[in-house]
């Protein structure tokens, strides 16, 4: 059916969900494409959506989270003026776009990165400033100062940068901070903090008290691991704050979501311990596989990169054999993220196979 719409809705692709792990016999299946914590929720995330939000089901949630928002404020030591949710950080993302960019403006963001960058900026109508990486797979800061012009409208950083796992330095962000203009607004986006263990790191709330044209966005979907729940928040500018309010979608963060956060916050310590176990695997897989010979960017995240080139697609059918799902990126290379450690072994002896046909 021919139907009529903005044309650029036909070139523009999809974001494309990590697959399911391939049932392959005598193994078991692992889903490692999508960043996703590998453990269960917590008992206490589980009965506070069982027993406090499902009865409410009947009910809008409180669309403004006043009773997380608030204990947010404080953890951040912020006003709650200075917090707004979202469906996931790609909610407020989106929201942050669409409060401030459009026809005629552009977005500035590094690439590779995150896949929903095009598609948000591409949405609202704003041209897309895509600022390739360097050999590191970092961020080219200078790059993506050369590339500011009156037309910027945001100028966006992944720290760590999703899917190389690579961190922005605090000096690499006062850079950029300086060419930007004051009223060009900066989005940190921070979805995988937690596990960034870089000391020089940049961290957006720091710069937030001395650069108010700073956004920080963050997610309870990784470290906390409430992916299926989709909850999210920014900390930002009130008056940036009350702009993102007005594009967000009404009532789009539930009460189950809401009460699992709240949860989640009063159970820092037990989930700490959980990113210290991500953390150790990390550790374990990489040290193997630069053991290996392989080069892989510094990971700062719960995932990690294996640069490709043109054995992408053969290396990815040889993790499907192996009833791994990763993530590629045709003749780019392949994220993938830390699992349990059954499935962080097999990632090594796949790697290791991979070494020794002379794929890579």
């Amino acid at each position: 059916m021919a139907y009529r719409h903005r044309s650029f809705i036909d070139a523009l692709p999809g974001y494309r969900q990590g697959k399911a792990a391939p049932v392959t016999p005598g193994l078991t299946p692992y889903k490692i494409s999508s960043n996703e914590n590998p453990y269960p929720p917590l008992a206490a995330v589980r009965e506070a959506v069982s027993d406090r939000a499902l009865v409410h089901l009947n009910r809008y949630p409180d669309m403004r989270g006043t009773v997380l928002v608030e204990r947010l404020a404080r953890l951040h030591q912020v006003t709650p003026e200075n917090i707004q949710l979202g469906c996931g950080s790609t909610e407020v993302i989106t929201q942050l776009v669409n409060l401030v960019a459009g026809e005629g403006d552009e977005v500035v963001y590094p690439w590779r990165s995150f896949e929903a960058y095009p598609i948000i900026v591409t949405g609202a109508g704003a041209t897309c400033v895509p600022v390739p990486l360097n050999d590191r797979g970092g961020h080219d800061i200078e790059a993506m100062i050369a590339s500011l012009t009156d037309r910027t409208r945001l100028v966006i950083v992944n720290n760590p940068n999703n899917p190389t796992g690579t961190s922005v330095s605090e000096e690499e962000a006062l850079r950029l901070l300086e060419a930007v203009p004051d009223d060009v607004l900066v989005l940190f986006d921070e979805a995988y903090f937690q596990f960034n263990d870089d000391p020089a790191q940049a961290k957006g709330l720091e710069l937030m008290r001395n650069h108010p044209n700073v956004v920080v966005a963050r997610t309870f979907s990784k470290a906390y691991g409430l992916a299926g729940l989709r909850i999210g928040y920014a900390v930002a500018p009130a008056e940036v704050v009350q702009g993102l309010s007005k594009v967000a979608l009404p009532f789009g963060v539930s009460d189950m979501a809401q009460e699992a956060a709240m949860v989640s916050l009063d159970a820092s310590d037990q989930l700490r311990d959980r990113v210290e176990g991500i953390m150790k695997e990390r550790a374990k897989v990489v040290a193997a596989l630069e053991g290996q010979g392989w080069w892989i960017p510094r990971s700062r995240a719960n995932y990690f990169w294996l640069p490709l080139g043109g054995a992408t697609d053969q290396a990815y059918e040889s993790f499907l054999a192996n009833g791994l799902a990763v993530r590629a990126f045709p003749n780019e290379g392949i994220r993938i993220t830390i699992g349990e450690a059954e499935a962080n072994d097999r990632v090594i002896q796949v790697c290791a196979d991979l070494k020794e046909q002379g794929l890579v």
